[in-house]
């Protein structure tokens, strides 16, 4: 069972810097692809190539591991093979004002549209100013308008031949058309009228009221004859904009025949036009018809022609004239608006009005046709963003409408904008457990996002890797800015790479860590006034990043020192042991001793945890208990039951305690209480243990084998404190050079255990001991004493129960 302690080439896997042929990265050709993340990659071309619906990639792995940076390199390579997407316009819907119309377009023709408009318009301008000041047309007009007259006096004329038949005089007056009688040729005067006798006025009011009825007749004929010659003159205006128009429309309508929705929206606008020619002619005003579709309240003529204008314009949303191949949008700040569009509302007298024109691109909108990246994270954090998202992969369609409209909770008017085909690959950031929680709460999310870009956190650390780190290392370099790296510099970042991924046999895949810290020794070669970054540089900037951050650890050894906490590092002690923890204080983590103590006496067979009885203990904490409690039972009670009671407890912790890393220090502590047998307090444990007595890798293995060697280092090293570790975590090391060195000297041990006989052997001095052919261990041996302890107490324990009848 002999253990042999690990020596310095054991605990830390260096990088020789030999094995580079550079002098610096400056020399290395950029890095072109993402090292180790085969699995992602291939998620990612397939996630492109595919083109049915529901296959939106969802790429997974923590915040700076490189999941953008694969995205914006491989994204482009695919983009530029493929054609750069429509033009899409907003028009005015004509039928329905409320409901703009989309018009695609060839690729980058939509900006040539909007000009080919704003320049009919001033075409038409000239052109009806043209059409109606033409002698044709006012000839024509003329006679309407005599014809009109003609026919006025004809009638009139037999009005006035009738009542001069009857003696009487039509006359036209400001108050309207009056019949005066006559006498002589010449009207009567009123004392005249008033001396003719009774009969003779009487035949004059007969005479003209049979006159008035007659022309009452006319005169309800005269509305009839003028809007036949309105209609007469409508027509005439409308065929002379046609005329001067159709030349000018059948330009655009051959430009664009390949586009029905700009026939369409050509055919609408042009017959528009024509109804309101005369508005092309006016400049200072507004015929009043025009003016009642203008928003509420008082307008000035200038602004009700501008408003009216306003239906002819095209708004441009999307446009692809500077792009090649497809385009790819990464959305920063996914609101709902900013992914499906908006509608944007303008003040105007007091009031909110809104037309297509205020018709907003979103992501979606720009993406179309290519490739939209989202963070998931802060898609989900934005109201309605999420379900607007879903919406329109799932319809299809792009259909802009705002939150409230969403919730039916909409009661303004709004536009309501024809929806616009959708196609695009959506791409989302998250981390596994954004992803996971979709998966298991969200039933459309399997749905639409089938393809998963699981990114490693770890790479290989093989020599091809080695020199991929390297050029890895001089791209970022580049990049940034920063002062090329030597290969001493270069060894030193892939070794603490190492470290950040806890294995020896990798390395770290979180790139922003490495660039941090390829930031942070340029800082300081800048400060010693280096032109290239070596391996001190590198130290430096470690250990500063170190001191900016351990003011807790500098704390918890303080109240080490001082004897506020009680740890020991000499001497033995029965039934405690030093355990080791990690604490997590942001982003540094580092070790703690603590002091596990075990206490035992005659009962019923039952472990107390007492973190767990006071709600400190997490359910992983109380497993490892509940899991030595069967390793006892079995080891121990096959002859006769446990008859005692024993307590476990972390002393002096005030905080929670979680994870089964310290089981095997507490079934170590628990054998030496039972056992009587004192447990060398210069060694400190860590791992988890099975019922079989099997020990257990742990996480933070480095932490807290440097979190021991602090105290022990503050105390003053005596060459016989160590740390004992599960021997599954020894590919895990990587500590720091100080407890290396200390290693090297024989001033630190460190001890790789299977099992916990390995363990007791090294805490005790004590052979385990093994059972020989009866069935027994060895008196002296650890095994032995313990057996004997509960043989004694499960004797006492059957005692108590006959003479006192205790259950």
């Amino acid at each position: 069972m002999s253990v042999h302690e690990l020596d310095a080439q054991s605990i830390y896997r260096r990088c020789d810097p030999k094995r580079f042929t550079f002098q610096t990265t400056a020399e290395l050709e950029d890095l072109s692809q993402i090292i180790g993340q085969p699995r992602a990659i291939d998620a990612v071309k397939f996630a492109t190539g595919i083109r049915e619906k529901g296959y939106n990639l969802f790429v997974m792995g923590d915040a700076g591991s490189g999941k953008r940076s694969l995205i914006l390199q491989y994204f482009p390579q695919v983009a530029a093979d493929k054609a750069a997407p429509s033009d899409w316009c907003y028009v005015y819907h004509f039928e329905r004002p409320h409901e703009p119309r989309a018009v695609r377009l060839p690729t980058g023709a939509g900006g040539a549209y909007r000009q080919d408009i704003a320049e009919l318009l001033e075409d038409l301008k000239a052109a009806f100013a043209t059409a109606f000041d033409s002698e044709g047309y006012r000839t024509r007009r003329q006679e309407i308008e005599d014809h009109l007259n003609a026919q006025q006096e004809e009638v009139f004329g037999k009005i006035e031949e009738q009542a001069a038949a009857k003696n009487l005089s039509l006359r036209r007056t400001p108050e309207g058309i009056m019949f005066v009688p006559l006498q002589d040729g010449q009207p009567l005067t009123q004392e005249a009228y008033e001396a003719l006798s009774d009969d003779a006025r009487n035949q004059i009011e007969d005479a003209t009221a049979e006159l008035r009825k007659e022309m009452q007749r006319v005169l309800v004929q005269q509305p009839r004859m003028q809007r036949e010659a309105r209609d007469k003159i409508r027509e005439l205006d409308r065929v002379a904009a046609e005329v001067s128009a159709t030349p000018l429309f059948a330009d655009l309508r051959k430009k664009y025949q390949g586009c029905p929705e700009v026939l369409t929206h050509l055919e609408s606008l042009q017959q528009d036009a024509i109804h309101n020619a005369k508005m092309f002619l006016v400049e200072d005003g507004a015929p009043a018809e025009e003016a009642s579709a203008a928003p509420s309240g008082e307008m000035d003529p200038a602004q009700i022609r501008e408003f009216f204008f306003r239906r002819y314009q095209v708004n441009l949303i999307v446009t692809s004239s500077t792009q090649k191949g497809a385009p790819i949008i990464y959305e920063d700040n996914p609101t709902y608006q900013n992914l499906i569009g908006r509608v944007e509302y303008l003040p105007q007298m007091g009031a909110l009005t809104t037309d297509f024109t205020l018709i907003k691109a979103g992501a979606l909108h720009k993406a179309n046709g290519g490739y939209l990246i989202l963070e998931a994270r802060r898609l989900l954090e934005q109201p309605f963003a999420w379900e607007g998202l879903k919406r329109a992969l799932q319809s299809g369609v792009i259909r802009i409408e705002s939150p409230q409209q969403m919730t039916d909770q909409v009661n303004t008017i709004t536009l309501e904008p024809e929806p616009i085909p959708l196609n695009v690959k959506v791409a989302l950031l998250g981390d596994h457990a954004l992803y996971y929680a979709l998966y298991a709460q969200d039933p459309d999310f399997s749905e639409l996002f089938k393809v998963v870009a699981d990114f490693e956190e770890t790479i290989e650390r093989s020599p091809e890797n080695e020199q991929l780190y390297a050029r890895l290392i001089g791209t970022l370099a580049r990049k940034e800015g920063l002062m090329p790296f030597d290969p001493s510099a270069v060894a030193r970042v892939i070794e603490q790479s190492s470290r950040l991924a806890e294995d020896t046999q990798k390395l770290t895949g979180h790139v922003r860590s490495v660039a941090d810290l390829l930031h942070e020794a340029d800082y300081w070669a800048g400060e010693a006034g280096h032109k290239v970054v070596s391996a001190k540089d590198v130290q430096r900037a470690l250990d500063a990043q170190i001191f900016r951050l351990d003011r807790m650890r500098s704390r918890s050894l303080e109240f080490i020192s001082r004897g506020t906490v009680l740890i020991d590092t000499q001497g033995d002690s029965i039934g405690q042991v030093n355990g080791l923890s990690v604490i997590q204080i942001g982003e540094f983590s580092f070790g703690s001793p603590h002091r596990i103590s075990a206490r035992v006496r005659l009962g019923s067979g039952k472990i107390v945890d007492i973190e767990r009885e006071v709600e400190l203990g997490g359910p992983l904490h109380s497993k490892g208990v509940l899991i030595l409690t069967g390793f006892i039972g079995a080891r121990y009670g096959g002859k006769y039951p446990l008859a005692l009671s024993a307590s476990l407890v972390f002393e002096q912790s005030y905080n929670g305690v979680d994870g089964d890393s310290a089981s095997s220090a507490e079934l170590y502590a628990l054998l030496s209480a039972i056992g009587e047998i004192p447990l060398k307090q210069s060694l400190a444990v860590t791992g988890s243990v099975n019922q079989h007595g099997q020990v257990q890798a742990i996480g933070g293995v480095n932490e807290k084998i440097e979190g021991f060697f602090d105290v022990c280092q503050m105390r003053g090293l005596t060459g016989d404190q160590g740390v004992l570790i599960p021997a599954a975590n020894v590919p895990h090391l990587m500590l720091r050079h100080d407890v290396v060195e200390s290693v090297s000297k024989g001033k630190f041990h460190i001890y790789p255990v299977e099992t916990i006989d390995q363990g007791i052997e090294l805490l005790t001095g004590v052979k385990a001991g093994k059972r020989n052919a009866e069935g027994h261990y060895p008196k002296e041996s650890v095994n032995g004493k313990v057996e004997a302890r509960l043989s004694e107490m499960a004797q006492q324990w059957a005692n108590l129960r006959g003479t006192q009848g205790i259950d």
